[in-house]
């Protein structure tokens, strides 16, 4: 019945590979958003400047929103997924270490981290980054403060790889192979830098396919976690020595 309603004929059987493939992408495409628009509401922000004042209130709102990430892109879709997809595991999502790859992983994190490192540092201290980083936009940041960014941004990117290096890439890599499936995390990794900019849109694109790559190659989504989070802490803390108008006083 479904095929006559095309011009050429449609399999629309819905099979179990189906769902390895569907609820994946759904749940990130979902989960993404619920997350992008939490992140951008004023309502949201508005909560902390209640009960909070300055500097106090930037950093807790900031911190909230990294914590959501973390539930929103971690938690919410491994809940999803493992309802939906149970012979699937915490290890098959790659959150796992194998001992045959952890010298791989060792050196290609090492690698990635010192050509990145450096270029991130670069592009940190530039006007047009400055704007946008640290994202926390408390003035005077005290220990706590840069204890709580680099912890912030550490959660947030562990759901963040998870989601697209674990959620989104195992299940459709082994359901429609790996090219189809690295595909679509780059189009899906790279959409969701488009607020960010023309630079970080393009820059996501090689960058997500080696992330892809040596993930699928290690079995696991340490390198790419690791890699990221020495980005954005590098970006961070660089921004931070740069910006004219926030400053970073230890003994407060």
């Amino acid at each position: 019945m479904i095929d006559q309603l095309y011009a050429f004929p449609v399999d629309a059987t819905w099979t179990h590979d189906t769902t390895r493939v569907f609820v994946p992408i759904v749940a990130a495409l979902v989960c993404f958003v619920a997350y992008w628009f939490t992140s951008i509401s004023p309502r949201f922000k508005a909560r902390f400047q209640r009960s909070h004042e300055g500097d106090e209130a930037a950093t807790r709102h900031i911190f909230a929103v990294k914590f959501t990430g973390f539930v929103t892109m971690g938690l919410v879709p491994l809940a999803v997924c493992m309802a939906f997809i149970p012979e699937m595991g915490l290890a098959d999502y790659g959150l796992t270490v194998i001992a045959e790859t952890s010298l791989y992983s060792l050196a290609w994190t090492v690698g990635l981290c010192a050509l990145v490192v450096p270029l991130a540092s670069f592009s940190a201290r530039k006007p047009k980054n400055l704007v946008n980083y640290p994202q926390n936009r408390a003035t005077s940041w005290s220990r706590r403060i840069f204890m709580l960014n680099l912890l912030g941004w550490a959660m947030y990117l562990f759901g963040y790889e998870f989601l697209f290096r674990g959620i989104l890439l195992f299940p459709l890599a082994e359901t429609v192979g790996v090219w189809p499936a690295i595909a679509v995390n780059i189009a899906l990794y790279s959409a969701t830098h488009i607020p960010k900019g023309l630079d970080e849109t393009l820059g996501a694109i090689p960058l997500g396919l080696v992330l892809c790559w040596l993930t699928l190659a290690s079995g696991t989504i340490w390198i790419a976690f690791l890699v990221h989070v020495a980005m954005a802490w590098t970006n961070s803390l660089t921004a931070l020595k740069h910006h004219p108008d926030i400053h970073y006083r230890p003994g407060t």
